[in-house]
């Protein structure tokens, strides 16, 4: 059943634009029935001040609203204070309450579910306080209480979580062993991510790798809402030549909470560890609206990111040539040389794919070995974990050169001389 809500934001000075909240409620349940915005000073008792708030009241009730949401971060007096305001059983919750619930209906794994849990008890746990007694010695003696039990709550969720396996680091290991590049789509919420995952996937060789690797996905959703990605989902494709794993990760959001993004570590830590990053950018973003997002991700790869970042421009079917022109000079501000798709219709992500490919790690390596039975293993296995080159068989001998991951190199050397050595 669909929930009606209002929306509120305050600003400073300038436009209150409430886009991204609307789409934050949709995702979150929400249909939103009316908007009240204002521009002042921050009120430190409620946020908007008494005459807004009133206005917030008599809105709520004419729409028969559930809730008010909230683009702004409130303190925990300023929640309860606008909840008290406001009629009876009617729900508050700030931005960063309205995310929490997306991600905590969208945890799909145990250890996703524990982090989201852990988050929103971190995130109750000062209101809480403020509506106890403000007493130490109360606080200090209090037992059985909805504020003993968050915090025992806490404790009991950080220790689950310390016994969930985090296997993230290992399976990166085990698939660059086996000759696979890693590769991160990242980018701003809802700017094509999962659609460009299926344009750069080799879909036949999606479902034979999920048997082996638990994550990997032949049917990654590609629906327009926001964090539609919440858990990782990796596919493979070929990138001139060179097998990879492309993994869509959680799209970006302004003012993310710092308390989300320490608990879905293991979910940005693809984007952190991955060989090159496909930094996505929606270029049908107004102007403003692009600039902020473009400074989001720079807040939050900029030097946390171990690969090289690709910078992917999105969209471009939606925008004409001097708008492209604009967000390309932009983007290429922060990273050089922007490559412009459109993951819809497919234009430039042949593009995309040789530029990836040319940032990937790889050694370039030419064979001589015995032309026999396990030669023609090795060529096999090669195919299967680097960019075969050339195969020349010739006489007793079989020429091979190919480009891979160093790992793959050296394991192709020692196959080599064990082949020689037995020749």
């Amino acid at each position: 059943m669909t929930r009606h809500a209002i929306t509120a934001k305050r600003v400073d000075d300038g436009p209150a634009d409430t886009t991204e909240l609307c789409g934050l409620a949709e995702a979150a349940g929400y249909e939103v029935v009316g908007e009240v915005t204002q521009r002042r000073p921050e009120d430190p008792g409620t946020c908007f001040g008494d005459g807004k708030v009133a206005e917030l009241r008599d809105r709520v009730a004419e729409r028969d609203a559930a809730a008010v949401l909230v683009d702004n971060d409130l303190t925990p007096t300023q929640s309860i204070a606008l909840v008290e305001a406001l009629p009876d059983g009617t729900r508050v919750a700030d931005r960063r309450r309205v995310v929490l619930d997306i991600f905590a209906e969208r945890a799909a794994t145990r250890r996703a579910k524990l982090q989201v849990e852990l988050a929103t008890l971190r995130y109750e746990l000062p209101r809480v306080e403020a509506e106890g007694d403000p007493e130490p010695l109360n606080l200090a003696a209090e037992k059985g209480t909805r504020l003993n039990d968050v915090r025992t709550r806490i404790d009991r969720v950080k220790r689950k979580l310390d016994d969930v396996a985090d296997d993230t680091a290992e399976r990166r290991r085990e698939r660059r062993e086996r000759g696979f590049s890693v590769v991160a789509l990242a980018g701003y919420t809802n700017a094509g991510k999962s659609t460009l995952l299926h344009r750069l996937a080799d879909d036949l060789s999606a479902a034979t790798l999920e048997r082996a690797h638990g994550d990997l996905d032949a049917t990654a959703s590609v629906e327009d809402r926001l964090f539609e990605t919440l858990e990782t989902t990796t596919r493979r494709a070929t990138l001139d030549g060179r097998p990879a794993l492309v993994t869509d990760t959680v799209g970006l959001i302004d003012d993310l909470p710092h308390d989300l993004v320490e608990s879905f570590h293991g979910t940005l830590s693809e984007t952190y560890h991955a060989d090159a990053v496909v930094l996505v950018v929606d270029a049908s973003a107004p102007p403003d609206r692009f600039r902020d997002r473009v400074a989001t991700c720079r807040r939050v790869l900029d030097g946390n990111v171990e690969g090289t970042v690709v910078p992917a421009l999105n969209k471009v079917d939606l925008v004409d040539g001097d708008a492209l022109a604009e967000r390309r000079k932009a983007l290429a501000e922060h990273w050089r040389d922007p490559v412009a798709v459109s993951a819809l219709e497919g234009s430039g992500v042949a593009d995309l794919r040789a530029r990836v490919a040319a940032e990937l790690p790889a050694e370039r390596c030419e064979l001589a070995v015995p032309n026999c039975g396990e030669a023609m293993s090795l060529v096999s296995w090669l195919y299967d974990r680097a960019s075969v080159e050339r195969v020349d068989y010739g006489g007793d001998r079989v020429r091979i050169a190919f480009t891979g991951r160093t790992a793959v190199v050296e394991r192709a050397r020692a196959k080599a001389d064990e082949l020689s050595g037995s020749a």
